[in-house]
């Protein structure tokens, strides 16, 4: 099973990078397959620090926010010991993992991760048709190089639609900004 949330992970410089990511999950949450792109930031810090930590959130904004790279002020995180990291301190759960191995055959690599630490802070909101709606348009949003524009637009004007229904204030702040991320890349000359 996928399971979306928020990646931070470490450069070797000691900044962390907050990133999403949607690692194949078993039942426990004791293992992660992380799947990042070789050309990303994440699978930079993974492959050199081999550590990093997941973490499950509601927070919608800011998973849309960090997969279109516009996180104007960074969220508030707290150390993690356990991986020498460093964690959101607004989550649902988080999981800190060191990387066991490694295979980047292909563009998108896969990394097999034991959970070595994992906390609990707050409950899970709930079920929101609007939250998996940003979530979606996020993950539409990062595909802009990938996807024909009028999919993208097509499938964009759906999920509005069921934010228009049945959203609150961040939802609507989290559409506006993926809608707004898609629309300004239509206008960017390809190559």
């Amino acid at each position: 099973m996928i399971l979306e949330g928020i990646l931070t992970t470490t450069g070797e410089d000691g900044s962390t990078n907050i990133a999403p990511m949607g690692p194949i999950v078993d039942a426990g949450m004791d293992r992660l397959l992380l799947r990042p792109f070789q050309s990303s930031t994440s699978y930079a810090n993974l492959a050199s620090t081999r550590r990093g930590v997941f973490h499950v959130t509601d927070d919608v904004e800011l998973i849309a926010r960090a997969a279109i790279g516009r996180l104007e002020e960074p969220p508030d995180l707290t150390e993690c010991p356990s991986v020498n990291g460093r964690r959101l301190v607004d989550c649902c759960r988080w999981y800190a993992f060191l990387v066991e191995s490694v295979d980047d055959r292909a563009p998108r690599a896969e990394m097999n991760a034991r959970v070595v630490d994992r906390g609990r802070v707050r409950d899970f909101f709930g079920f929101n048709r609007a939250k998996h709606a940003v979530l979606e348009a996020a993950i539409l949003a990062t595909r802009v190089h990938l996807l024909p524009h009028e999919e993208i637009a097509s499938e964009l004007l759906r999920l509005a639609r069921i934010v228009e229904k049945t959203a609150g204030q961040q939802e609507r702040r989290a559409f506006a900004v993926l809608d707004a991320y898609v629309q300004a890349a239509r206008t960017q000359p390809v190559g």
